[in-house]
């Protein structure tokens, strides 16, 4: 590569999990001090903080190559740029967040059409702005620069939209939520001109297959047993994988290896199935990338 790939690594909340995310993927970002630069162990690629909400547009100008935000702010930006992957990760869980629509517990608002000639706050303003004109309801949006629930509570807006993951925050406020605008989730994107450069798109194919990967890692876990003859087609049977097993046979003996993958969401139950059936010394451990 002649040149470097300018990528842009998200400031603020989504900071520390796309630097877990890329160190699991085999690079290593590391962030010093106030420095808007961080190392990266790849000789290809320079990195720079950007605000999430700040990156689409720096990415389609060309400041950046490529970057790392969310669906909500390349729409909200209105952004001309090659989306390379999805992403589905976060702070808080591996799931798409949401924009909704949400008002006291006591207001007379049930539905997105009573808010005709009504007043709401959030941060996503263009979107929203959008999002009711296409619906012919008029209203009334204004930037929030935080603090958005409490809003609605103290009366400076008669509704807000807002971003959620778990609704604790939205909760926690009095408020309910009477309508979901859209879902959104991490994306790498590029400038069409890097994306039309074979050896920033080459780099940029590498970073997205590993970084899917990780994510798929994450909800994986690998085992490995031994089990003897007499019992390997019943455990066999009850082991899901992605394709099949390994079984391999012990160096002179009658037992075999079974190394399999598996969601981590039946191990719990799986590893005493396994060693009622006969497994023993069953090994789990975690996978850093399944591709």
């Amino acid at each position: 590569m002649t040149m470097p790939l300018k990528l842009g690594i998200p400031k603020g909340s989504l900071q520390n999990a796309t630097i877990d995310l890329f160190k699991r993927s085999g690079w290593k970002i590391n962030v010093n001090g106030r420095s808007y630069f961080p190392e990266i162990n790849d000789d290809t690629i320079e990195c720079a903080l950007c605000r999430a909400q700040e990156m689409a547009r720096h990415v389609e100008n060309g400041t950046l190559d490529a970057g790392l935000t969310g669906k909500d702010w390349i729409a909200e930006n209105n952004s001309d740029v090659h989306v390379v992957t999805d992403l589905v990760y976060s702070k808080v869980s591996a799931r798409p967040a949401r924009w909704v629509l949400a008002v006291t517990h006591d207001s007379p608002i049930k539905t997105i059409e009573d808010l005709e000639g009504k007043k709401i706050s959030t941060e996503l303003v263009q979107f929203t702005k959008n999002y009711f004109s296409q619906r012919n309801i008029n209203v009334d949006v204004e930037f929030s620069w935080g603090a958005t629930e409490a809003k609605v509570v103290s009366g400076l807006a008669d509704a807000i939209v807002e971003v959620t993951e778990t609704e604790s925050t939205i909760k926690a406020h009095g408020l309910k939520i009477i309508h979901e605008l859209m879902q959104t989730y991490t994306q790498l994107i590029a400038n069409h001109a890097a994306w039309e450069n074979p050896q920033k798109r080459e780099k940029l194919e590498q970073i997205a297959l590993l970084l899917r990967g990780a994510l798929v890692a994450e909800k994986l876990v690998g085992l490995k047993m031994n089990v003897p003859e007499k019992y390997l087609e019943n455990i066999v049977s009850l082991l899901p994988s992605l394709n099949a097993p390994t079984v391999a046979p012990l160096y002179n003996s009658d037992w075999f290896s079974v190394e399999t993958v598996v969601d981590t969401s039946v191990v719990r139950d799986l590893i005493p199935t396994l060693l009622k059936h006969g497994a023993e010394g069953i090994i789990e451990y975690p996978l850093n990338k399944v591709v």
